[in-house]
């Protein structure tokens, strides 16, 4: 059911070629772009009405307004199950504490008397968030877009999500319900490129936003590319997956089922297993199957994720070799169930979250951990970070110089600027004092 990658006995080579030795999913952004990029272009000229046009070709219904009405909202929380509603109020609270202490403060940090550089942290002014309704609906994902927004102080936030032909056009009841929760009431049904798209661009009843974030398929990913430069992104969000690096002490049935949880998602999505164990990868291949066997998504996701080219188990010597592993994978989701696992994570370089022993499985970070799980895929954890406070604000520098302060360093700036073959630059500080630059004190 998933393939082994045995990297034993030989040194582990360095940098990408240990990268290709390891499994990933094709996932062809570039080829996307040039699909998606007619979708751009005719909400950019043809706003709500190619928006409605779009959702009639994919989503098989005929909308009468892209916006959904307030009253949507209030019906779909008031119908929500009580148990679910529970359930999305603690995940709120619990991703409000963490996010809470991501907030960023003013600092001025005085560099000479008289001359100071202080960084101010101003969030961005308008966000369109995106919450996936394809293959399953993701009421989480709209607390964990929202929630981080919302702390950063994002004034204007906008939540769009595909419309759905069993409720009459409108996003799936439960995203309505999140939405009504996080009181984000300015909520559209709109589906992949085009929601982005509506969100870049504007259209007649949607005002263009600065930035777009939120999870989405190969055709969100290939849209935000579109628009980089013209809207900032979170991320090209790739298929999800796990990496889970794990020894003797692991349970092979927690690894197993870890596994499936992450394969449920979609058939790109990526399970991997990295231990130095032949013994526990033999009792989790084994545990596979009736564990398999016993849930859903099984022919259309399960099965195809889990024997996919992305998927595998890899031997390695030691957890040390394991551990160049991981980070050579640089996965969205990385479980540690080793012994002394807390000290293992502590030396995980790259990875977009990390989940140590036993009782700490991704499925807890997906919902109540309190942490983001909007997380980078497809190796960008080697550069990149989840989603948070800090991906709504800008840090803009104020510099404040008296006349004293710039006589100081004006010879620097001359000298650096003539340097450069910029005489302006420095006559732009000679002009200052009467063209004459001040000797250093």
């Amino acid at each position: 059911m998933i393939s082994r990658i045995d990297l034993r006995g030989d040194a582990l080579p360095e940098g990408p070629a240990l990268r290709d030795l390891l499994p990933r999913a094709d996932f062809d952004v570039q080829a996307a772009l040039e699909k998606v990029r007619p979708i751009c272009e005719a909400v950019h000229h043809r706003g709500d009405a190619a928006l409605i046009d779009f959702a009639e070709k994919f989503d098989g219904v005929r909308l009468e307004s892209v916006r959904v009405p307030a009253q949507a909202l209030t019906d779909a929380l008031e119908a929500l199950d009580p148990a679910v509603r529970a359930a999305l109020e603690e995940s709120i609270r619990r991703a409000r504490l963490v996010h809470r202490e991501q907030r960023r403060t003013t600092h001025t940090t005085q560099v000479v008397p008289g001359g100071s550089v202080t960084e101010k942290w101003v969030p961005v002014d308008r966000v369109g968030l995106y919450a996936p309704g394809g293959r399953s609906v993701y009421p989480s994902s709209v607390i964990m877009n929202a929630v981080p927004a919302q702390e950063a102080g994002v004034e204007s936030i906008a939540l769009a999500s595909p419309p759905q032909a069993e409720f009459g056009g409108l996003p799936h009841p439960t995203i309505l319900a999140a939405c009504a929760l996080l009181g984000v009431d300015e909520v559209y049904a709109a589906g992949g490129a085009t929601a982005v798209a509506m969100f870049a661009h504007g259209t007649e009843s949607c005002p263009p936003a600065n930035m777009v974030t939120g999870p989405g398929n190969i055709w969100v990913a290939a849209a935000k590319r579109y628009f980089t430069g013209r809207i900032g992104i979170d991320a090209e969000a790739g298929p999800t997956e796990i990496a889970i690096l794990a020894d003797d002490t692991a349970d092979p049935v927690h690894v197993a089922s870890d596994l499936i949880s992450q394969a449920e998602h979609d058939p790109l999505a990526a399970a991997v297993l990295v231990t130095d164990s032949v013994e526990l990868a033999e009792a989790v291949e084994k545990e596979l199957e009736p564990q398999v066997a016993a849930t859903k998504h099984v022919e259309d996701r399960i099965v195809p994720a889990l024997r996919g080219r992305q998927s595998a188990i890899v031997l390695v010597d030691g957890i040390e070799e394991g551990l160049r592993v991981v980070d050579a994978y640089g996965a969205e989701h990385l479980e540690i169930q080793t012994a002394q696992a807390s000290r293992v994570a502590d030396r995980v370089r790259n990875a977009g979250a990390i989940f140590i022993g036993p009782w700490a499985p991704v499925s807890l970070g997906d919902y109540a951990a309190g942490s983001n799980h909007v997380l980078p895929t497809g190796g960008c954890a080697c550069h990149s970070s989840g989603l948070s406070v800090q991906s709504f604000l800008r840090g803009i520098h104020i510099v404040d110089y008296t006349k004293d302060a710039l006589a100081e360093v004006a010879h620097h700036v001359v000298t650096l600027a003539e340097a450069e073959d910029l005489p302006a630059h420095g006559a732009a500080v000679k002009a200052r004092f009467g063209w004459k630059v001040p000797e250093s004190k």
